[in-house]
């Protein structure tokens, strides 16, 4: 493709539109031009994405498609804007996601982690992370994606873990990052440590089961209640309101545990709610956190009673060896026996699951690594309050952000794994003193041996996830050019799912190391859903995956329905008709674009000129892309991508599609040669400038008909956005238009409802409401005829009107339409009435909003205005239909 395009090449474009060979064609023209690359516009102001990680667990899915695709939307149009856009592309190592993926393969080949040693199972996961990684690339570029993959990044890349290294350690050094033994989210499966909000909370059928620990002096019991009996092996208190009469005197005494025959206190603690069940509660400081605080402030011991893998342990007495659910069926058992199990109700409760393995996970002391967050939320917290803080849209979810950030706990950072950034602290093997340090080097030299060993574990995926926004930039090199340049970013989008995970994490750590905020604007979409509202899984085989849609009807169609079907923040319903919608949409573009460019022959860039005289069907359209363009803008920059679509969706198919190129027919076909060379130029300009609109949406589509217009520029990717020009501005034109457009598609609908075919002609009497209005009639009477399909026409405002005719009612005109033995008086007046019937409820409608008071005080003066000549508006139609009736009845 030239740089200068000066030739139309409309005799190369098929009948029909091939997605698959426009899509392959078009990806590797704009990867060999490097078209995506930020960078090649020093001067001009820079927009910032990086993209969100997608995990290399495996393909990416529909969600993944949305997300991206609003963000290639984004950068797109910003590209075209003049911008120097850069979008960042990379990928998430995914700790404990990828390696319990590379174990499930494993143990099909019936081998562990353990059997291949931590070196070789690395080597293992790599291979794995490269082929999901090439398929992740696949899948960017089938779906037209404008990454720059010069700049694409890995969360365990040298330069992000370096950054991890500098981050953990100034925190380290700061304070805030302590190692410590607490109760913990335990997966048994993975034999990890979970953060809080990698714990699923899902309604489970259990039971409670109530059971009485006797008084060591003989005077009697306490009764307490329980979801895991088997837990009870570990109690070493039970624990009342120090203000509950009923126990007042029982505080301090021993009880006796059943089947332990361990002695244990009743306790005095405000953590116990009076008011529910016994108003006693047993507690076991090493396996619920609640009871951990409530351990730690009475100096109970802390007694865990089952191992890693969920097994009981040595403490569990004859239950050792079992795992916990069968200890939990053995122990019941055994309590029905002593007659300490009471009841037994069935319970309804919420069981935290793994969100990699699926498991019950089991709260667990043990020691770890944890971040103190609160330190780090004040100053997201001072920022956001100020109104100096990031904008979320929709801005609900600023709340959801405040409430989580203001009642944030620390953080387990340090995950039991072997895949992931490795805890940057050394021990000395002899001693046990413990350094952190950037290095091996760096800790040899604050030992001073050389005697040392690195900790086993690794971090916790969202301590790199949160520094991406800086650390993919360059960051802690601050000298760093695309540092210096491209940060703060200008925009994150993401699922609201993820907010805690990683939104306000990015938040803190940026704030802390940079000192600015890492985006301006977050942008939360919903998830997608299936056409019934279910969340896709495979367990429900409701899952959509991109490329099957990219087969079935093209990249642009599914981006397409994707972006226009979602409001920000509002979860989105797949439906294949949409995508099937959408499709239908980018051949309609296609068979216009078609019939333009057949009209289009010969026409150079240098040609196309649209001064001077145009036409009102030029006018008009000139005017109704240009409020396009301003609108699809706004709505843009507004992130409301459902309305754009919209916007865009009516203006070509209706405005230019249903009447500007029919419109456009009659200086193509007609003898006036100046005339004709005019509307190929309105038509060639609204047409290139109408398909940068939809580029961003569509970028396949709208580059194959793009490179068939004449214009100047190598691709539509980097050609101008459309600008708002007062000087396209035609009310008049617009009045004129609507006028003739009511009364075309008013004598189609008559004679759809009478049954005339358009191919058959009908005499056509216009009667304008002014003299003005029949001005406007007569200039553009070729427009009536040509589309009326009128055998004889005439405009007046003295027409008789005949005694047998079909009649209809626009703003501004009568029209009357003779047919003779083609119309049924009856069946006329029977319309007319229907007719009547609706303008009496708009009229009666719009009368009550301007009587009400509370409408009337609060709505904008123009509002009130518009409702007013609404009204006006239906009372004259009502009027002339009225009396139209009584003609036929006369």
């Amino acid at each position: 493709m030239t740089e200068n395009h000066e030739q139309s090449l409309s005799a190369e474009m098929p009948t029909t539109y091939d997605p698959k060979a426009a899509e392959q064609k078009w990806y590797r023209y704009w990867m060999e031009g490097g078209y995506f690359k930020a960078g090649q516009k020093p001067d001009a102001k820079p927009y910032t994405i990086v993209i969100p990680p997608p995990n290399v667990t495996g393909m990416l899915h529909i969600g993944h498609a949305l997300d991206f695709t609003l963000q290639d939307i984004m950068i797109r149009s910003k590209r075209m804007q003049g911008y120097d856009a850069l979008w960042l592309p990379g990928s998430d190592h995914a700790g404990i996601a990828t390696q319990t993926k590379v174990e499930q393969k494993l143990r099909e080949e019936g081998l562990s982690r353990y059997d291949l040693g931590r070196e070789k199972f690395l080597e293992k996961v790599w291979e794995w992370k490269d082929k999901y990684a090439e398929t992740i690339h696949e899948q960017w570029q089938k779906m037209g994606f404008s990454l720059d993959y010069s700049r694409e990044r890995f969360t365990l890349d040298e330069g992000l873990s370096q950054a991890v290294r500098e981050v953990f350690v100034k925190l380290y050094e700061k304070g805030l990052i302590y190692r410590g033994k607490y109760i913990i989210n335990w997966d048994p499966a993975a034999r990890t440590a979970l953060s809080d909000i990698e714990v699923e909370y899902k309604e489970v059928n259990g039971h409670l089961y109530h059971l009485q620990y006797p008084l060591k002096d003989g005077s009697g019991h306490i009764t307490v209640a329980t979801t895991r009996p088997e837990t009870m092996l570990g109690d070493t208190a039970v624990a009342v309101h120090p203000e509950d009469e009923r126990y007042r005197d029982m505080v301090g005494k021993m009880l006796i545990l059943p089947i332990t025959g361990r002695e244990i206190p009743i306790i005095a603690d405000e953590y116990v709610d009076k008011e529910f069940g016994s108003g006693a509660v047993k507690i076991t400081p090493a396996h619920d956190p609640n009871d951990f605080e409530v351990g730690l402030r009475h100096d109970l011991p802390q007694i865990t009673v089952m191992d890693e893998s969920g097994t009981m342990n040595k403490e569990a007495g004859k239950y050792l060896g079992l795992d916990r659910s069968e200890c939990r069926k053995q122990i019941v058992k055994d309590l029905k026996e002593q007659g300490v199990l009471i009841k037994i109700e069935d319970h309804v409760h919420q069981v935290g699951h793994s969100e990699r393995t699926g498991v019950v996970v089991e709260p667990y002391l043990s020691t770890q690594w944890f971040v103190k967050m609160k330190p780090l939320a004040e100053a997201a917290i001072a920022a956001q309050k100020s109104g100096e803080g990031v904008r979320f849209v929709p801005d609900r979810f600023e709340k959801t952000y405040l409430h989580w950030i203001e009642n944030v706990r620390d953080w387990c950072i340090s995950r039991q794994l072997w895949w992931g950034h490795r805890i940057p602290a050394w021990y000395c093997e002899e001693t046990g003193e413990m350094v952190v340090a950037r290095d091996e080097a760096e800790a040899r030299a604050k030992l001073g041996r050389d005697d040392i060993k690195q900790d086993e574990d690794v971090l916790d995926t969202w301590f790199s996830s949160a520094l991406w926004p800086f650390s993919t930039l360059g960051w802690p090199d601050e000298a760093s050019a695309d540092f210096k340049r491209y940060f703060p970013t200008d925009l994150l989008v993401t699922g609201y799912d993820i907010i805690y995970f990683w939104v306000a994490r990015m938040i803190f750590t940026s704030m802390e190391f940079t000192g600015e905020l890492p985006f301006k604007d977050v942008l939360m979409h919903g998830l997608v859903r299936d056409s019934e509202g279910r969340k896709m899984s495979k367990s429900l085989g409701n899952g959509v995956d991109p490329l099957d849609v990219i087969d079935k009807y093209g990249a642009d169609a599914m981006r397409y329905m994707l972006s226009t079907s979602s409001t920000p923040g509002q979860d989105l319903r797949f439906h294949w008709e949409r995508v099937e919608s959408a499709r239908n949409f980018a051949n309609k573009i296609w068979n216009a674009s078609r019939f333009a460019l057949m009209n289009l022959e010969g026409v150079t860039a240098d040609d196309i000129d649209i001064s001077g005289e145009l036409t009102t069907a030029d006018r008009w359209i000139l005017h109704r892309f240009n409020e396009t363009a301003r609108e699809v803008t706004r709505l843009i920059d507004a992130y409301e991508f459902g309305e754009t679509g919209r916007q865009l969706y009516n203006f070509i198919w209706d405005d230019l599609c249903d009447w500007y190129i029919e419109f456009a027919k009659l200086s193509l076909y007609g003898e006036d040669a100046a005339a004709k060379r005019k509307t190929q130029s309105v038509l060639a300009y609204v047409l290139d400038r109408t398909l940068r609109l939809i580029h961003p949406f569509m970028p396949f589509i709208s580059e194959e008909i793009w490179q068939h217009l004449p214009h100047r520029g190598e691709t539509i990717t980097l050609a101008e956005w459309p600008k708002y020009d007062p000087a396209f501005e035609a009310p008049d034109a617009v009045q004129e238009m609507n006028l003739l457009v009511d009364i075309i598609r008013s004598v189609r609908n008559i004679r759809a409802e009478v049954g005339v075919p358009m191919s058959k002609k009908v005499e056509l009497l216009v009667k304008p409401a002014s003299s003005e209005l029949l001005e406007i009639v007569e200039r553009n009477s070729h427009y009536i005829r040509r589309f009326g399909n009128t055998s004889r026409y005439e405009a007046s405002l003295d027409i008789t009107v005949p005694d047998k005719a079909m009649t209809a009612v626009v703003t501004g005109a009568e029209m009357y339409l003779p047919l003779a033995g083609l119309i049924d008086i009856s069946q006329e007046i029977v319309r007319l009435e229907k007719e009547l019937d609706h303008l009496n409820k708009e009229v009666e409608r719009v009368e009550k909003k301007l009587a009400n008071e509370g409408f009337v005080s609060k709505a904008p003066a123009k509002v009130i205005e518009e409702e007013r000549a609404k009204m006006a508006d239906y009372a004259d139609k009502r009027d002339k239909v009225l009396a139209r009736i009584s003609e036929l009845k006369s």
